[in-house]
C-alpha cells in the first residue's frame, strides 16, 4: 500500500514537471506591427480666383474704339439695300447658276452653312471655313486673311473665284445683269448719278449695303444697355472670367471680335499648315495670323476655327485657352465661359430679310448655265 502511494506521488510529480516544461516553451513571436500608410501628399493650393471686374470695366471692352469711331461709314439708300438683297440670293451670278452668296452664308442659319468648308463650282471645296456674314460690317477687314479691306471688296471676290462662283470675268457678270430689264432699272434707281449704273462695282456696293443690315440683338445687348440681370449668374461669371483671363485682348468691340489680326498659337504653337495673312503680305510677322472672328452668335456658327476643324464649342474654348493664353481651363471654367458665349446668340431678322426675294426672270439674252 505504501509502495503504491509512493508510485502515485512520483507520477504526480512527473506530470507536474511535464506541465511545467510545456509552460516554459519559447513563445510565438509577436506579430510585426502593420506598416503605417504614408501621409498623403498635400493637395496643391487652389488657384486664386480671377478678380471680379466692375460693371463699367466690363462694358469698356465692348465699346467702339476711337479708331473705329473715326472710320467714315458709307451711307446706304433703301434702293441700294433692296437691290443688294436680290443680288445676295442671285444664283445667276455664278457660272452654272447654282450658287449664290446665301449658299455658303445662309441667313436662316445665322449666316453660315454648317460645313467645315463650303462647296463651290463643280463641288470644289475651299481650304477655309465660310464665316458668318452677320456683324461682318464691324470687321477691320474681310476674309480670314484680311485680303479684302471692305465689304465691297469682299462681295466681288467670290463671283470671280474659280473655286466658288467661278464667273469668268466682269464681262459675263455684266452680260447677265444687263440681260434682265428689272435689274437694269433697279441699278438706275439705286445709282441715279452714274453714267453706267450697271457695273460690278455697284453690284458689290449693293450687296455690301445689304450686309451692313445683317445684325442681331441678344441678351448681352440688354446687359450692355444697363440691364445687368439680363445675364444669369453663371453667364456673368463666365463674362468676368472671359475678360479677366485676357480673351478680350482679341475679342472686343461691339462685335466681340473682328477688330484685329492675331497669331493662332500665340503662346503655344497651333498645328496648322495655313500661313494666314502671310499669304497676303509676305511679311514674316503675319505668319499664322488671322483676322479675329466675331463671337456674336458663336453658339450657332460652328464648326469653328479657320479650317472648321472644331465641332464642339467647349473644345474651342479649351484650345483657345491653351494656345492663345497658355491656360488650362477647368471644366467649371469652360462651362461658365460657354454659358456667357451662348448669351451672345441674338434674334435673327424677320422674314423680310431672311426669305429669298422674288427674282426677275431671265430673258433669251441671259447667259445660260455653264457647268464646265
Amino acid at each position: 500500500m505504501t509502495r503504491n502511494r509512493l508510485l502515485l506521488g512520483v507520477g504526480l510529480v512527473s506530470l507536474g514537471a511535464l506541465s511545467s516544461s510545456c509552460s516554459r516553451e519559447t513563445p510565438a513571436p509577436a506579430p510585426e506591427p502593420a506598416p503605417v500608410a504614408a501621409a498623403p501628399a498635400p493637395a496643391p493650393a487652389p488657384e486664386p480666383p480671377k478678380p471680379t471686374m466692375s460693371y463699367d470695366k466690363l462694358l469698356s471692352f465692348f465699346r467702339l474704339s476711337a479708331a473705329q469711331r473715326a472710320i467714315k461709314q458709307p451711307v446706304d439708300t433703301v434702293e441700294q439695300v433692296k437691290l443688294g438683297q436680290k443680288l445676295f440670293f442671285e444664283k445667276r451670278l455664278s457660272k452654272n447658276h447654282d450658287i449664290s452668296c446665301n449658299s455658303c452664308h445662309d441667313l436662316a442659319t445665322f449666316g453660315v452653312d454648317g460645313k467645315a468648308t463650303s462647296e463651290g463650282h463643280k463641288g470644289q471645296k475651299g481650304n477655309r471655313n465660310a464665316p458668318t456674314v452677320f456683324h461682318a460690317a464691324g470687321h477691320v477687314a474681310q476674309f480670314w486673311d484680311g485680303r479684302a479691306a471692305t465689304l465691297e471688296d469682299q462681295a466681288a471676290g467670290p463671283m470671280m473665284n474659280p473655286v466658288e462662283m467661278a464667273m469668268p470675268g466682269d464681262k459675263r457678270v455684266l452680260a447677265t445683269l444687263n440681260s434682265i430689264p428689272q435689274y437694269v432699272k433697279a441699278f438706275k434707281v439705286a445709282y441715279p448719278g452714274d453714267k453706267k449704273p450697271v457695273s460690278v462695282t455697284n453690284a458689290a456696293r449693293s450687296i455690301a449695303a445689304f450686309e451692313r443690315e445683317l445684325l442681331t440683338t441678344s441678351r448681352f445687348d440688354k446687359y450692355l444697355a444697363g440691364e445687368e440681370q439680363a445675364l444669369s449668374e453663371q453667364e456673368r461669371r463666365g463674362l468676368n472670367l472671359f475678360a479677366s483671363s485676357g480673351c478680350t485682348t482679341c475679342h472686343n468691340g461691339p462685335s466681340v471680335g473682328g477688330t484685329s489680326f492675331q497669331k493662332l498659337g500665340l503662346i503655344e504653337d497651333y498645328p496648322t499648315e495655313d500661313k494666314g495673312r502671310f499669304g497676303v503680305t509676305n511679311n514674316e510677322e503675319d505668319l499664322h495670323k488671322f483676322r479675329v472672328p466675331t463671337l456674336r452668335n458663336v453658339e450657332k456658327t460652328g464648326p469653328w476655327f479657320h479650317d472648321g476643324s472644331v465641332t464642339e464649342l467647349p473644345t474651342a474654348v479649351r484650345l483657345m485657352g491653351k494656345h492663345q493664353l497658355g491656360m488650362s481651363l477647368s471644366d467649371s471654367e469652360v462651362d461658365d465661359i460657354v454659358a456667357f458665349l451662348k448669351s451672345l446668340t441674338g434674334e435673327l431678322p424677320g422674314p423680310e430679310v431672311l426669305t429669298p426675294p422674288v427674282l426677275p426672270p431671265s430673258t433669251p439674252r441671259t447667259p445660260k448655265p455653264d457647268p464646265t
